[in-house]
């Protein structure tokens, strides 16, 4: 049953307070609640307010350092590294983006990398602010093993999610968003909370054989979407944020999932490209709108995060239990 819809503002509110109570400092919560909110106003539950009790969890029991303040402590020119400290991931990336997008206004393209970090959210959420710069974004990140390398049955890579975003003249960007696995982990963690089954194809069990039981999903491993070409490019987003930034692979990391461990200290990467430093910027946007233009004559096409700029702005209905702990966590039972 779904409680009465909640405004943005009044949601982000409860998941600041909350985080904050669990010890995050408060720029930290702030940024985190925000992105969590986002998510949740675009239909994206699975990365939404839902994590806020697992990430307070992960907060009191020291998974995640609520106190860390991310730096940038290597690079020169158009690449840096931004160490998150294993704080929450979403403030250490907010900084990573600022850093790119200056560093590729000046160099006309940048690539910026963290490492020591954590769970970061929606993928494309961190890239907003380079495309209402009207540059161009890449977002990577590396995540807890799941998904085993093509023909092995270990769980290795990460679903280790892509994103990026291209911005256009007078209208929305076009955002692309995805998980290399044949599904966002973060479904099965849901459909497992409900008790629900899950379609065939989305996973393996802990033997390696197809399940439909969510909670058998979690225990093994994911597939691949794409069979060996997203196995492949799982493998490239590995090396792009973890080879070259330090980062814990995979297999190195504990999961997201649960509330005592290590912590994760997995990587992210962003790469900002500025358009006026190639062909300048109005090619590129008559480009971008000749593409546009060419895709919507074929009426069954829909630009990619269409449907997610429609959800934006509007109320947000919550299952009933989880505003309650959401309440209870931000000390209003």
């Amino acid at each position: 049953m779904n409680a009465p819809a909640l405004t943005p503002a009044e949601l982000e509110r409860l998941a600041r307070t909350a985080l904050e109570r669990a010890g995050a400092s408060p720029a930290m919560a702030r940024v985190a609640a925000a992105s969590l909110v986002a998510a949740d106003s675009e239909g994206i539950a699975s990365h939404g307010v839902s994590r806020v009790p697992l990430y307070c969890a992960q907060l009191r029991n020291g998974r995640v350092d609520g106190k860390a303040v991310a730096a940038v402590v290597r690079g020169d020119k158009a690449a840096c590294l931004v160490d998150a400290k294993t704080g929450m991931a979403f403030s250490a990336c907010e900084l990573a983006v600022k850093e790119a997008m200056r560093r590729a206004g000046e160099f006309g393209v940048s690539f910026v990398a963290v490492t020591n970090s954590n769970h970061f959210g929606v993928a494309a959420h961190h890239l907003r602010p380079v495309a209402e710069a009207g540059m161009v974004g890449l977002a990577f990140s590396n995540s807890p093993a799941a998904m085993p390398a093509w023909g092995g049955k270990r769980a290795l890579f990460g679903t280790n999610p892509i994103a990026a975003v291209f911005p256009r003249r007078d209208a929305l960007p076009i955002v692309i968003d995805l998980s290399l696995s044949e599904v966002a982990r973060g479904k099965i963690m849901v459909a497992a909370q409900g008790g629900k089954p899950i379609p065939p194809g989305w996973a393996l069990d802990k033997d390696g054989k197809p399940t439909t039981d969510a909670r058998a999903a979690l225990e093994g491993s994911m597939l691949p979407a794409g069979g060996v070409k997203g196995a492949m490019l799982a493998l490239t987003v590995e090396l792009l944020v973890c080879a070259l930034t330090g980062a814990n692979f995979g297999y190195e990391a504990d999961s997201f999932l649960t509330e005592e461990g290590r912590a994760s200290k997995v990587g992210q990467a962003f790469l900002v490209i500025d358009p006026q430093a190639l062909a300048g910027r109005e090619v590129f946007l008559d480009r971008v709108e000749a593409l546009v233009a060419a895709m919507l004559e074929d009426g069954g096409v829909r630009l990619p995060g269409a449907r997610r700029a429609a959800n934006r702005g509007k109320a947000i209905a919550i299952p009933d239990a989880l505003v309650a702990k959401l309440r209870t966590l931000a000390g209003e039972a």
